[in-house]
């Protein structure tokens, strides 16, 4: 987890959340969670190095788009950010 940039994790976080998705689906939700524009070169180049990282699967969908989904090491990465914010976290901040 922690040798992850906050990106990447953002970038983890999204794909849980959406599913096997594109980079261009992938970056037009994290622009709309961020509320700011990203670059198309930001997203594949981190999407890049969370498949040679074991958190990102890639697979080839249409001969020219690429498809990305979590592998089991990025949803343990989800995993472990969640458990490592609820013990870091006032208790009474926690939502049951």
């Amino acid at each position: 987890m922690h040798e992850l940039t906050g990106f990447q994790r953002d970038l983890l976080f999204v794909l849980s959340g959406i599913g096997t998705s594109n980079g261009q689906q992938l970056k037009r939700e994290l622009q709309r969670t961020l509320d700011q524009s990203v670059l198309s070169g930001r997203i594949y180049s981190n999407l890049e190095t969370l498949v040679e990282g074991g958190y990102v699967l890639k697979s080839e969908r249409d001969g020219r788009t690429n498809e990305y989904r979590l592998s089991s090491r990025g949803e343990e990465v989800i995993r472990g950010r969640f458990e490592w914010q609820r013990r870091q976290a006032d208790p009474s901040l926690v939502v049951k």
